[in-house]
């Protein structure tokens, strides 16, 4: 009977529960990997006071432009700086932002709400003198790529200063996102189809893809992905407008730059968007578990 009750408490609580998973606190920062980085901070329109790390392009690296990173819906910038460290490296300043609730941000992480942090990062660009005149990239990175592309959907402004956008493992739908998560406990696994129904899809990736008219898309998609299955990728790729790019990879959920080639693949792309088609034959997509 507990159990039934904490269900329907659930159920009326929004369900944003059922998208967010953050982890306060900052475990470490990118010093670990001897990265130069600043603290930022943000005010998102509501007054939420959300924490960010700059990582600056490498000393006598010449900038190439500048990447938005918005992360997943588990931990928090630092347990997601795996997709974009190697980015200064390769003249690409990056901003790394963590959602309110989210690492050092303060809040409650919610829909809409998460939007305003988006907008703020923006913003934040905007008015930042190392970013103007440079070109703008989003990295949206599995739930934050489906943030990325409903936020640019609403925002052609923010839309048209895009050079390119970037996927990573970016679920079609965030009822996808709520039955996945549901089936990693065996307390909620029998109830995934019925929970996950109570999450709202409206604002979902599939939905606003065919709005990004313009813009450049590489979309990534593992066909190992234990949590967003490859069809996802497809659908987003199906829904989208040229010019775009379906990349498929191996290995897990947005372990995707954790592979050199995967890098070179997002670089290549960055330096034409417009012509670029990765790599299609799956002869050529690595297996990290069997190296040649």
């Amino acid at each position: 009977m507990r159990l039934w009750l904490l269900l329907f408490c659930l159920s009326l609580s929004g369900c944003s529960s059922l998208l967010f998973y953050p982890e306060k606190g900052q475990p470490f920062t990118p010093s670990v990997v001897k990265l130069e980085f600043r603290d930022e901070f943000l005010t998102a329109a509501d007054g939420t006071r959300l924490h960010a790390w700059w990582l600056p392009a490498k000393a006598g690296v010449a900038v190439k432009g500048t990447v938005l990173h918005l992360h997943g819906n588990g931990g928090n910038v630092a347990s997601h700086l795996g997709g974009s460290w190697w980015l200064p490296a390769q003249g690409y300043q990056v901003l790394l932002l963590d959602y309110r609730g989210y690492g050092r941000s303060e809040g409650k992480p919610s829909l809409p709400e998460v939007y305003q942090d988006i907008d703020a990062a923006f913003a934040w660009l905007q008015e930042s003198p190392q970013v103007q005149g440079k070109p703008l990239i989003v990295l949206g990175q599995s739930l934050g790529g489906a943030l990325a592309v409903h936020y640019l959907a609403e925002h052609p402004q923010q839309r048209a200063r895009l050079k390119a956008l970037v996927l990573d493992g970016a679920p079609a739908s965030y009822r996808e996102v709520a039955q996945f998560t549901l089936s990693n406990a065996w307390l909620t696994w029998p109830l995934q189809v019925p929970l996950s129904w109570l999450v709202s899809n409206a604002d979902s990736a599939i939905h606003a893809m065919p709005q990004l008219k313009g813009v450049p898309l590489l979309i990534y998609q593992s066909i190992d992905d234990p949590l967003v299955p490859l069809s996802s990728g497809v659908s987003l790729y199906q829904a989208a407008r040229p010019p775009r790019v379906f990349q498929p990879t191996r290995g897990g959920h947005v372990q995707t730059f954790a592979e050199p080639v995967w890098r070179e693949v997002m670089l290549l792309f960055l330096n034409d968007p417009q012509g670029f088609t990765g790599l299609r034959r799956s002869a050529e997509v690595p297996n990290p578990e069997n190296p040649q």
